[in-house]
């Protein structure tokens, strides 16, 4: 069987469209401040961690750190760990995370789909979700982690919930159901969109 001469075959482009195909590469100086802003939180998260550690071994400086950073306050003078700022300070820890993994999903996801491949089919450690990533997937992931994170803000919101305000509360909570029903909406609208093509 004779082999398509056109298949495998590459036609150089004219000046201008691969000029404009060349453009996606000024994405890559927005993916390389991203993994600065990965590394600025594993920083920010590893002084969390240590203050922690410090607190529960009794450090008087570590615990106003961590009282400091996760906005709590008391009638009465914190001398101790609690169960409450323990609480808020993991949930602290979780919401750095999480950020962080929506980091990674950008860069990786964006990179692979808007700039150029990386030839991940073969290795060990490719995401599963990298396999099947487009536009449509990456935009529902990223919706489906936004709400994730606005969630673990909202519950160390009313955890701590006496030292804001009924006007904060209300809003955070009107913003996170926003959240939520922009991600259903655009999961409805990709499942619209791709309902043609899975009838054939």
């Amino acid at each position: 069987m004779q082999q398509d001469p056109g298949i495998g075959r590459t036609s150089p482009l004219r000046p201008l469209p691969n000029l404009i195909f060349a453009s996606r590469w000024l994405q890559l100086p927005l993916y390389l401040g991203l993994i600065a802003a990965q590394a600025v939180y594993v920083v920010h998260f590893l002084i969390e961690l240590w203050h922690l550690v410090e607190a529960a071994a009794g450090s008087q400086a570590g615990l106003q750190a961590l009282v400091t950073s996760i906005g709590y306050k008391s009638d009465v003078p914190i001398t101790s760990l609690n169960e409450t700022i323990i609480m808020l300070v993991v949930l602290a820890l979780i919401d750095v995370v999480m950020i962080s993994n929506l980091l990674i999903m950008v860069i990786v996801g964006g990179y692979e789909t808007f700039v150029s491949r990386m030839g991940l089919q073969s290795h060990p450690d490719q995401p599963e979700w990298l396999s099947h990533v487009n536009a449509s997937v990456l935009k529902v992931k990223l919706a489906t982690a936004i709400i994730g994170i606005s969630s673990i803000h909202l519950l160390k919101t009313f955890i701590n919930a006496d030292n804001y305000s009924e006007k904060v509360l209300i809003a955070q909570t009107v913003i996170h159901i926003a959240f939520l029903f922009s991600a259903m909406a655009i999961a409805y609208t990709d499942r619209l969109m791709a309902a043609p093509s899975g009838k054939h």
